[in-house]
């Protein structure tokens, strides 16, 4: 039988996070979700949390209660995350306020958060969102791109900090995956992005909980610090 894990998802209430959610609870496990509006998933193992990523108070408020209810975090996964495809001479600095503030300050306050949690088991899995933008440097994306940069080097940075507390910090970069996010880009923009991966297809909900389930693998407690991409992008 397997382990029953109590999980963390970040922006659960559609594309790749309501993915992944029904992805952890079809295996059994016990999944705390957020958004910023409500959830149309009703599930007995999953409990939901209106909150915007970026407020501290917020957070603190939902670790501490997932913890109350359930007892420990064993893996969080920071999905929660905005575009902006804009150039970058037409970007505004609220924009790029809002693109930090989630993509980043949002990732930081959970990893601190749920790193207290684990840290006191002295065990626990972190996952954090990068993108293929990265890499790939987009026209359009510069804010996006770099607060991707930035996830990165802060999973990076927490790998080795957390490290002797026995908890891994990984990070997964995905494709284009037909959600939300890309649905209003250009098909012939679509087309040239997904043209420069090494398998040109958008990428699916499967194919990033392989990734992360690797990451949370009892195996895989000696993989930290890394980056994947998906599509063999080269990073």
């Amino acid at each position: 039988m397997k382990t029953r894990r109590i999980i963390i998802i970040t922006g659960s209430s559609r594309g790749i996070g309501l993915g992944l959610t029904k992805h952890f609870l079809a295996r059994g496990d016990i999944v705390a979700g957020c958004s910023r509006g409500a959830s149309v998933l009703r599930h007995a193992r999953y409990d939901h949390f209106e909150l915007d990523v970026a407020d501290e108070k917020a957070v603190v408020a939902m670790v501490r209660a997932v913890v109350r209810r359930r007892g420990r975090i064993d893996a969080l996964l920071n999905n929660a995350g905005i575009a902006s495809m804009n150039l970058f001479l037409l970007s505004t600095a609220a924009t790029a306020r809002s693109v930090f503030d989630t993509n980043l300050h949002g990732t930081f306050l959970f990893c601190r958060e749920a790193a207290k949690a684990m840290v006191r088991r002295r065990a626990g899995r972190i996952v954090n969102f990068s993108s293929v933008a990265r890499p790939l440097r987009l026209e359009g994306e510069a804010l996006y791109a770099a607060s991707k940069a930035a996830v990165e080097s802060l999973t990076q940075v927490l790998a080795r900090e957390l490290g002797p507390a026995n908890i891994t910090v990984n990070a997964v970069g995905p494709t284009p995956v037909p959600t939300d996010l890309v649905r209003n880009v250009p098909k012939a923009k679509m087309d040239a992005l997904l043209a420069r991966q090494a398998i040109a297809r958008f990428g699916s909900i499967a194919d990033v909980a392989n990734v992360v389930e690797f990451f949370l693998a009892p195996t895989s407690s000696f993989v930290t610090g890394q980056v994947m991409y998906l599509g063999g992008v080269d990073g």
